[in-house]
């Protein structure tokens, strides 16, 4: 059951297709105060969801702020994530109550964190609150999900593995980092090119010094089965002569500061502006040179910075540098060092710079930070209009760095600007059921983490918890170690890890598809699906990836096994050295199970079967049709199998599912 509650006027923002109508507050659970709302927390209750943010999978005993965030140096201080995702189940024992504050602007949730059992939401005198009542928590989820619409669905190439940096600098990089997948027997699907194939950052260009052969390269890579996938920034550089500038400033298409003025901050190419992206006109402008690129073959695009990042406003750099000149030649002690210092690191993302420029929002002027958390979702949105505009038939890859709910049904996400440290690779985890529960199944982070210098079994191990997610991309900054799995020593574990994803792309593909359709979870934690069950409620390392498998990753540095809490009887299925083993049948209760590097282990659950493929050195060469079914026990329930061709939207479960069954 869904109930919809209005406060003041708020702004929409499309995230909800079906509002449905305004209850009387006088029904509502929640207490209402003078900025939001309170509610009491029995002890045992979990409180699930905010998608992409810090700690664990439950949100009790912290303070999370919902606004849109460029923080790469994120840990679990950190309040807020690149992504805004206000949704929130609070599950007990005979409770199950989803909540979805729908608001552009910033939202804090304390949620135990002032008390243990108080949840304080504040969220202004403008917002939209739906509340969801369901008898589990898997019922309330799927509620929230058919009310927000269905997620965003990929072409089936994009589940293979991609390899990114930023930047390989020219075609002969690519060549050369295909080149050493291929010749390791390392399975490879894409490469991503990071800002430096633009012709000095600009959005829609390509660089003809390093990357003259663009087009021919493009091609190329295809014929080795490879999809190149460009970056998209948001902002605009300032430059006469350069077209999408040119045309944005005649046109009136981007933000504007209080004065009407175009407002000027600094991203990657310097002085830019940043297009209105919630302007209708300005949004369609926008999405439509994304045709630049789908006209030399480009199918994939990634867009960053839409929080939107601001290096600095050219007001703001003003002002700081007339302000350190009344530093020169002074004695700096604590106190007026550490001003010196907060006023270049108060110059990017500045909360007033965010209060100082304007959108033109369905005809009314609105300052942007009353929409801010709008910004990234509206412009990976205008990509993904255009590609129905342009490609209508086909399935182009899209995902965003910044999100709100709603971006889901348009582009997937990456998980942000991550670090090469273990605890990240165990956020990681934590996030997918979070995520899926806020409507993004397309999503992974990046393996081996971006900035920082990854260790070999690092990567290895963060590769062997990534097989399992739809988005697969080891990815890494600029200055750090090259984590290519081609470049350290021990290759053919790194083999096995990838060779295990594509052997089990069947299973992956078919419960993506499936949650996609059927507005369920691909990632569910224990207590999801073993809600009674009071240790599996409170296990938040391991998963369950669809409905038959669960997975225990190992995320701890030199650990050669983990111990597991089994809710049910399951047999563990090893992959090893390039092939499966079926290993050891475990009984309900905790056990130890070793798991050396770059074996990838999953357990199938008793009565359940798991389709393998026997893999390939890139999706297409996968055969999804000639199987082999792995079981545990012998009374095994027929899988429910999905697949399609991968390329076109035709998405019918009476026509593409069939009914597997073990001999």
């Amino acid at each position: 059951m869904v109930k919809r509650f209005r406060f003041g006027a708020p702004i929409e923002t499309e995230a909800v297709l079906e509002k449905g109508a305004q209850q009387d507050k006088q029904q509502l659970s929640l207490v209402q105060t003078a900025d939001g709302l309170e509610y009491e927390m029995p002890d045992d209750m979990i409180v699930y969801g905010l998608g992409e943010n810090t700690r664990g999978i439950n949100k009790r005993g912290w303070i999370y702020v919902s606004n849109c965030t460029d923080n790469p140096h994120h840990n679990e201080g950190t309040r807020s994530l690149y992504g805004a995702h206000n949704f929130l189940l609070l599950s007990g024992e005979g409770q199950q109550l989803g909540l979805f504050i729908d608001t552009p602007a910033k939202v804090t949730f304390d949620i135990g964190y002032s008390r243990y059992n108080l949840l304080r939401i504040t969220a202004g005198q403008d917002y939209d609150l739906y509340v969801i009542e369901g008898s589990t928590p898997a019922q309330v989820v799927q509620e929230f999900r058919q009310l927000i619409g269905r997620s965003y669905i990929p072409p089936k190439w994009a589940f293979g593995y991609g390899q990114s940096r930023w930047s390989y600098l020219s075609s002969d990089e690519v060549r050369e980092v295909v080149r050493g997948h291929r010749e390791k027997g390392l399975p490879l699907d894409s490469v991503y090119l990071d800002i430096d194939y633009m012709e000095r950052y600009k959005d829609f260009t390509v660089d003809r010094e390093q990357f003259a052969d663009f087009e021919q390269l493009v091609s190329e890579m295809k014929q080795e089965h490879i999809h190149l996938v460009p970056i998209i920034d948001a902002g605009v550089k300032v430059e006469e002569g350069y077209d999408v500038y040119e045309e944005g400033e005649k046109e009136g298409y981007f933000c504007k500061d209080e004065e009407g003025n175009d407002f000027i901050v600094g991203v990657w190419p310097g002085r830019c502006c940043f297009p209105d992206m919630l302007n209708d006109k300005a949004r369609a402008w926008f999405g439509n040179k994304y045709k630049v690129l789908l006209d030399k073959g480009i199918d994939g695009f990634w867009n960053d910075m839409n929080e939107p990042a601001v290096f600095y406003s050219e007001k703001r750099l003003k002002k700081v540098f007339e302000k350190l000149q009344d530093y020169q030649g002074q004695n700096l002690d604590v106190n007026t060092f550490f001003e010196f210092q907060a006023l270049a690191a108060g110059v990017s993302n500045n909360e007033e710079d965010y209060r100082s420029f304007y959108h033109n929002y369905r005809g009314e002027k609105i300052r942007h930070d009353k929409v801010h958390n709008l910004f990234g979702y509206y412009m990976t949105r205008s990509a993904s209009e255009a590609f129905e505009r342009l490609e209508p038939e086909k399935r182009i890859l899209m995902y965003s760095r910044s999100s709100y709910i709603g971006m889901h049904r348009y582009a997937g996400i990456w998980q942000g600007d991550n670090l090469s440290w273990w605890s990240h690779l165990l956020m990681n985890l934590k996030m997918m059921p979070s995520l899926n529960m806020c409507g993004f199944l397309y999503t992974g982070a990046d393996i081996g983490g971006f900035g920082g210098d990854a260790t070999e079994d690092l990567v290895i191990r963060w590769l062997s918890f990534g097989v399992f997610t739809p988005l697969l991309r080891n990815h890494a900054a600029r200055g750090t170690r090259q984590q290519e799995a081609y470049r350290f020593p021990r290759t053919n574990l790194f083999q096995n890890v990838l060779t295990a994803r594509y052997c089990m792309l069947p299973y992956l593909y078919s419960e993506f598809m499936k949650a996609a359709l059927r507005s369920t979870m691909m990632f569910s934690p224990l207590g999801f699906v073993y809600p009674s069950d009071q240790t599996a409620r409170q296990v938040e390392d391991q998963l369950f990836v669809g409905e038959n498998i669960m997975i225990a990753p190992v995320y701890e540095q030199n650990a050669s096994g983990r111990t597991v809490y089994f809710p049910e009887t399951m047999k563990l299925l090893r992959f090893h050295d390039g092939g499966v083993l079926e290993g050891s049948v475990y009984e309900k209760g905790w056990a130890y199970v070793e798991m050396p590097l770059g074996d990838v282990c999953v357990f199938i659950r008793d009565g359940y079967l798991l389709p393998l493929a026997k893999g390939g050195s890139h999706v297409a060469e996968v055969d999804f049709e000639d199987l082999r079914l792995y079981t545990c026990g012998s009374d095994v329930k027929s899988y429910e199998y999905y697949m399609d061709d991968g390329e076109t939207k035709d998405y019918s479960l009476d026509k593409y599912i069939r009914i597997l069954k073990a001999e």
